[in-house]
Parts: structure tokens; C-alpha cells; sequence
């Protein structure tokens, strides 16, 4: 496949910013998104070019640090899908693309399309644990969950924190980041003492961090490699509305 590529590059925080236009040849249908980029980045460094700057690390949809706009969408166009998982088989030969890093203003760019999610860490932070003393690890059954409660538990916990949510919300909202991260530990047993507290320290450092209101679009969910549903954002603000009520 011979692909053109059009790339975000921006050296730095301070730096405007520019995208620039590659055009790679010989790329295999079988290859992951991110391993093209490494054979453009191959190319620039034997060139003497400076290599374009991406996050990546387990390369297996598990980490949740690869992360970039392509052809306006998060991640791209493959539902359930992190661009680390994205292969090449499903472009065009001969077609464009472009790569641009997430955009929100809590995730400031520090070289092309490496954002700062330290925003992310910040809000788990705040509340995105169980402080209680729970002792040693239970027998397994020793506490009754439904299967309704475990299965939504499970759900909210497949949350990357991956930020792809922010990139294709309008409002650069976090709020399905900051639910999943809630809910997988309100709907437990060991998450009940601190439910409501977590739940106003959470939302209240997502807001303190410059994310913007949810307004139920629903694009954060579409483009989310997990698929978390919208429903874990109910849950939060119910949370959230009962804890500001005491």
C-alpha cells in the first residue's frame, strides 16, 4: 500500500503548531497503525529528520497510552478499537490521513501527538480508590454481589483511561472517564462507605481540571475502545447529586 500521510507536528507546548505531509510506500495491509508510523519514523531518522512523537507502549488495546485523531475520529474509524489495534487492511490504497493528537484544553500538546493526560491521574487521585481497612482478601462468594452489579462493575473497569472520550466530546468533557473510574467501585460492596464522598471529590477535580459539562451527545461512548456505556454517567450523577444534598 502507498499511503499519504498527513501528521501533526508541533515541537514543543510553546510551538504553534503545523501538519505536515509524508508519503509512505510498501506498507503492508497486515500491519498495526502504529507500526506504520514506525516505518515513517524510520525513514525520517535515516534521513536525519526529526521522528514523529506518538505514545504507545503494550501495543495490545490493554494500556490505554496510543492515542490520536484519525481522519477526524478517535482512535479512527473501527468501532471498539485502539489505534494500536488499528490495522492498515481496512484503508484505501492511495489514501489520505490524517493524524492529529487529542484535542482539549487539559491535554496540552508536548510534542506532536503526545498529549499530557496527567489530568487523568489527578482525578483517580481525588477519590478512585477504597480507603477503608478491608483486611486480608476475602474467601471467593464470602460476599454477595448480584450479577447485575458485577457485570456493570466489570464493564466501567475495562476503562483504559485512554482519553479518547475527551477527544471526541464537543464540550472536552471527561465525564465518561471519570464515571467508569466511580462506578466500578460504587456498585461493589467495598466501595459503599466512600460511594458518595468519591463521587463529589471526583467530579469536582474533573471540573477543576478545565473538562467541560456533559451534555449527553454521546460521541465519548461511540468512540470509546471499551464501550463503556452512557448509563455509567447516570450513575455518577446520581452520586454526585445525593452527595451534594447531604
Amino acid at each position: 500500500m502507498n499511503l499519504t500521510l498527513k501528521v501533526w507536528r508541533q515541537s514543543g507546548p510553546s510551538d504553534k503548531g503545523r501538519m505536515v505531509t509524508y508519503h509512505v510506500e510498501d506498507v503492508s495491509p497486515d500491519m498495526s497503525f502504529l507500526e506504520m508510523l514506525d516505518v515513517l519514523n524510520e525513514r525520517l531518522i535515516l534521513e536525519g529528520d526529526d521522528p514523529v512523537a506518538f505514545d504507545h507502549d503494550c501495543r495490545e488495546g490493554i494500556c490505554g497510552m496510543c492515542g490520536m485523531v484519525i481522519n477526524g475520529v478517535a482512535h479512527g474509524e473501527q468501532r471498539a478499537t485502539t489505534t494500536c489495534q488499528l490495522h492498515m487492511r481496512h484503508f484505501e490504497d492511495g489514501a489520505t490521513i490524517t493524524i492529529e493528537p487529542w484535542r482539549a484544553a487539559p491535554f496540552p500538546v508536548v510534542k506532536d501527538l503526545v498529549v499530557d493526560r496527567s489530568a487523568f491521574d489527578r482525578i483517580i487521585q481525588a477519590g478512585g480508590f477504597v480507603s477503608v481497612p478491608a483486611g486480608s482478601a476475602p474467601d471467593a462468594h464470602s460476599i454477595p454481589v448480584r450479577k447485575e452489579d458485577a457485570d456493570a462493575a466489570f464493564d466501567a473497569a475495562t476503562c483504559i483511561g485512554c482519553g479518547a472520550c475527551v477527544a471526541a466530546c464537543p464540550n472536552g468533557s471527561a465525564s465518561l472517564f471519570t464515571a467508569a473510574k466511580i462506578t466500578h467501585l460504587s456498585l461493589l460492596p467495598q466501595g459503599q462507605p466512600e460511594r458518595l464522598s468519591r463521587a463529589k471529590a471526583m467530579v469536582d477535580q474533573m471540573d477543576a481540571e478545565g473538562f467541560g459539562g456533559c451534555t449527553n451527545t454521546g460521541e465519548c461512548t461511540a468512540v470509546c475502545p471499551k464501550g463503556i456505556p452512557l448509563d455509567a454517567i447516570a450513575q455518577m450523577n446520581s452520586d454526585y447529586l445525593k452527595a451534594n444534598s447531604k
